[in-house]
């Protein structure tokens, strides 16, 4: 889908209007979603973005409803697969900015051998994950992230298999950029968006964002949240680049749930770093015109 064509190309000058879209939001209201799409546009207002230097992936689900309610470049991808669709646009044009948004259940279910191989990979991308500890979309069933006990539609008992922490995989995984964020602070979810798009050109950006879901998720409310998060920046003498304390901290996730950016290692090569890429082997370099008038010859 292509951008706007009233966004405006002077540097520094880009506004919140350019990522304008006629579409309206159709999310339940009380959703997170609202808030993590409000963020999005600021960061990248911020960053001085323009829509056509970014690509935004989006898979299925409510996350992916966002995708023509903003202008730029965006593509609606397969369920669970957003991210292979992502790498390779990334692949295929390191140049841009490329982002990728997945659900709860995309990616920590349909899509968690892509989301572990990418970071094992390092794709210099950023992955923003809506987690709302459901399947939103789909009315409310039961998705990795489903504390226990939690009922939901086609669970009336909750989940029966063990809630996923993602984060403690992630961090098992030996990740570059790691952070958790809160669509109920807006500022915080700004500014962790800022850093983690920033970010791609070191390494893969992994951003879970908890947000509640009003409809099917009574049990991590919005409120429920709101009483339990809190800003890793205001812990004594936190440093990010330390693995061991951010892979402890972000197991707790009853009474004090860790959110900003976690953790984060610039010293690991990306997938380009390691296969040693040429700027003239990149498919996008070699995009020419060709004539075929010697090939219709032969039918004539």
């Amino acid at each position: 889908m292509a951008c706007s064509p009233n966004y405006n190309l002077e540097k520094g000058r880009v506004k919140i209007l350019d990522y304008y879209s006629e579409v309206q939001p159709t999310w339940c209201s009380g959703c997170g979603d609202y808030a993590v799409w409000a963020s999005l546009k600021r960061a990248l207002v911020e960053l001085d973005i323009a829509p056509h230097e970014v690509l935004l992936c989006f898979d299925i689900g409510c996350n992916g409803n966002m995708s023509d309610k903003i202008a730029g470049y965006r593509i609606h991808s397969l369920h669970g697969r957003v991210l292979p669709l992502a790498i390779g646009a990334k692949l295929a044009n390191p140049n841009v900015k490329v982002i990728a948004f997945a659900g709860d259940g995309a990616t920590y279910s349909e899509g968690m051998n892509h989301f572990i191989n990418s970071i094992r990979s390092n794709y210099p991308i950023t992955f923003f994950v809506h987690n709302n500890g459901n399947y939103g979309l789909t009315t409310g069933q039961v998705s990795a992230t489903t504390p226990q006990g939690a009922p939901r539609t086609a669970n009336p008992y909750g989940p029966t298999a063990l809630t996923l922490n993602p984060l403690e995989l992630a961090f098992a995984l030996n990740p570059s950029f790691v952070a958790r964020a809160f669509s109920g602070n807006i500022n915080q979810l700004t500014e962790i968006m800022k850093e983690a798009i920033q970010y791609q050109d070191k390494g893969f950006a992994y951003v879970d964002i908890l947000q509640a879901c009003p409809t099917y998720n009574k049990e991590t409310t919005h409120e429920w949240y709101l009483e339990r998060v809190r800003d890793v920046k205001k812990l004594n003498n936190y440093n990010p680049t330390d693995l061991v304390r951010a892979a402890r901290i972000a197991k707790n996730m009853e009474s004090h749930i860790a959110t900003g950016v976690l953790y984060k290692n610039d010293s690991i090569p990306t997938y380009l770093d390691r296969i040693r890429f040429s700027q003239d082997n990149l498919p996008v370099n070699q995009v020419k015109r060709h004539s075929i008038e010697g090939i219709l010859k032969a039918f004539i």
